[in-house]
């Protein structure tokens, strides 16, 4: 089962997106200029192979809830994230927050 939810950082609107899977399930949290996710992304990849994209992404991991993905620290973020002010132990909602004047 796929469930999209806006949700509300401090009044500014994000999509959530679980995407429930044997054993497991995958959640994001989004918005137009990038996003997080559970240990599922494979940050690497976004900032090596995919580097002229330039993703703004990152990753939290033991994660199972949307709220805890939130309120997680990124593991990893990629290296266009940094641009923007992210970095490793960042909390997910404040990441969100710097996309802000981004998107």
């Amino acid at each position: 089962m796929i469930t999209v939810n806006p949700i509300f950082i401090e009044e500014h609107p994000f999509t959530a997106i679980t995407v429930a899977l044997p054993k497991t399930n995958l959640l994001i949290v989004t918005n137009e200029a990038g996003y997080i996710m559970c240990g599922a992304l494979d940050v690497d990849l976004l900032s090596e192979k995919l580097a002229d994209r330039k993703v703004i992404a990152g990753r939290a991991v033991g994660v199972k809830t949307i709220d805890q993905l939130l309120t997680a620290p990124l593991e990893k973020v990629t290296d266009a994230s940094k641009e923007k002010g992210w970095y490793p132990g960042i909390i997910g909602r404040e990441a969100m927050l710097k996309l802000i004047d981004v998107s």
